[in-house]
């Protein structure tokens, strides 16, 4: 089969595939929402193009589509091209699987992207994370010592994609979210398994048999859909594998795939994506969906103004959020209202303010911060909660802490804008990230373990209101490695010192300098690199790759 990457891997790519019609709807639809009470006939007027939209929305029955026109049974997985992108890779994946499953006590459905390691030409590893709607089924069927019918959907409307990721709350169906991106309903044709039909081993005949199996309806527009179950209390090793944090999450036990029929288009096009350091694909898909349900956030949280998470480091690390402070304290119970919602409870570190402020200029964003936060009573660190499956910083996979800084109101300090000190002991070169905030490139981890709190209590940056510790001080340079460097690589309850902490009525108070110790510590994984041998081979072959394609380009 041949094999496409890389679709929305640009800003210019995702409008194409999308536009801008998804984000016209959604904040249509809220508008519409917070219009219409008390409903009034001109209002309901001026809101009947939605009524259209909604007629558009959820699923319906086909009898005839391209995914039902070849098949497989029983399923042959080494006949399909999963990927191995990266070469420390611990084997090859489906990397943009549109895994749907139904709850056991529910019936509700969820689709998410979860890789797959393919482990032979039946099985494969199905990376359920913590926090996920497929894990959360999963979790529903071992209960009951039960399998869970899994159906794995390739391809189809990019609308799918958009709403397997889409951090929507629990219980609301992504399907829903797809039709309403896609502005039509999704079509979907009856599984030949399930009304206890198997197809045969050979010929294209379909025996009838009885099987007490359930297998689900398949969307009728996708390229391949791979059906099978995940048995309970089974677990094989899955991983390493080079992900979107930019480093090898390690291996770890996952719950097994057992595919038992793969149906598939005539000429169908195996669709990957290839993950690493960012920016990659993902990144694209990310900020978009963040653009797209923007307008969601004051509805569902309505403390909260405006929410932006950070792709460059892996999403999860790090978010801001602008939000009300109608009275004291208000917005640190938005940023618990946050930091409980779906996804968003993987928050590592959270930053609050009361202040309009264009979230997407981090090193404007901060510099408002660090002017306003008083270290006494606006930063709280919160030890032993949930952590990124995908984030080491801990050194324990789905343990470690969180952190919410927060700076309201005006200005209450000048920030320092230049160092011009002496540097301490062991620290071999300073840069400046932004105003209040500079990053210090010093000794190794292994080396001195203490030099954070050495740092902190040096005196040499009183002036400053955050120092950063790296191995290279060159990421300040650059805000996306900054970004990803500093966010990835620390542990809020680990690495975070400062120049005093007192404890007074069982609350935390910090003097600063706040020192964030972000050098790579030894039970970090890998960060992920491209071998030497094929970056030298890319750049002999990239006129040959691409020079044909431009031509074709221009004369059409």
């Amino acid at each position: 089969f041949p094999v496409v990457t890389n679709l929305f891997g640009t800003n210019k790519r995702i409008d194409l595939a999308f536009g801008q019609k998804p984000k016209d709807l959604v904040k249509r639809a809220v508008e519409m929402a917070e219009l219409l009470l008390p409903p009034k006939p001109k209002k309901l007027w001026q809101y009947r193009d939605m009524a259209f939209s909604a007629l558009k929305l959820g699923t319906k029955k086909v009898r005839i589509a391209p995914v039902l026109e070849s098949w497989q049974y029983p399923a042959d997985l080494e006949q399909i091209p999963f990927l191995q992108l990266w070469h420390e890779d611990g084997g090859h994946f489906n990397t943009l699987p549109l895994v749907y499953t139904e709850s056991p006590v529910t019936g509700k459905h969820n689709l998410g992207i979860y890789r797959m390691q393919r482990y032979d030409e039946g099985t494969t590893g199905m990376h359920w994370q913590i926090g996920k709607g497929g894990g959360f089924h999963y979790f529903e069927a071992e209960q009951q010592n039960e399998s869970l019918p899994v159906t794995v959907f390739l391809g189809g409307a990019p609308a799918m994609i958009l709403a397997a990721v889409a951090p929507l709350p629990e219980d609301v169906p992504e399907l829903m979210l797809a039709s309403l991106l896609a502005d039509s309903k999704i079509e979907m044709v009856e599984n030949p398994l399930s009304k206890q039909h198997l197809l045969t081993r050979n010929g294209g005949r379909i025996k009838t048999v009885e099987s007490p199996l359930k297998y689900h309806r398949l969307i009728a527009e996708a390229e391949f859909a791979i059906c099978g179950r995940v048995q309970p209390n089974t677990r094989k090793p899955e991983g390493p594998f080079g992900d979107h944090y930019g480093y090898y999450s390690l291996q770890h036990d996952y719950p097994v795939f057992q595919a038992e029929a793969v149906f598939h288009r005539k000429d169908a096009i195996y669709p990957a994506t290839v993950v690493g350091k960012p920016r990659q694909e993902d990144f694209y898909i990310g900020d978009y969906l963040q653009e797209l349900l923007s307008p969601l956030f004051p509805v569902v949280m309505p403390a909260v103004r405006d929410l932006w998470s950070y792709g460059e480091t892996g999403f999860h690390s790090l978010a801001a959020a602008v939000v009300r402070e109608r009275y004291g304290r208000e917005a640190l119970s938005a940023g618990f209202r946050i930091l409980g919602e779906g996804q968003l409870a993987l928050t590592k570190f959270l930053l609050l303010t009361d202040k309009p402020q264009d979230l997407r200029d981090f090193r404007s964003l901060f510099e408002h911060m660090l002017a306003r936060v008083e270290w006494q009573r606006d930063f709280f660190i919160f030890s032993q909660t949930a952590f990124d499956t995908l984030d080491y910083a801990s050194g324990k996979v789905n343990h470690g802490s969180k952190a919410i800084l927060m700076g309201l109101g005006e200005a209450k300090r000048e920030l320092a804008h230049d160092f011009r000190g002496e540097l301490p002991a062991g620290i071999k070169h300073a840069e400046v990230f932004c105003s209040g905030c500079v990053v210090i490139e010093g000794d190794s981890y292994e080396n001195e373990k203490e030099l954070g709190e050495r740092i902190a209590k040096s005196g040499r940056f009183d002036d400053w209101q955050v120092v950063v510790i790296h191995d290279n001080a060159e990421y300040a340079k650059s805000v996306d490695k900054f970004l990803w460097a500093t966010w990835t690589r620390f542990n809020p309850a680990a690495d975070i010192f400062a120049k005093e902490i007192t404890l007074k009525n069982n609350h935390i108070g910090y003097t600063a300098p706040i020192v964030i110790d972000a050098r790579m510590k030894p039970w970090y994984p890998k960060e992920v690199e491209p071998r030497d041998d094929i970056v030298k081979l890319v750049d002999e072959k990239w006129n040959d790759y691409f020079s044909k394609t431009l031509s074709n380009y221009r004369s059409n």
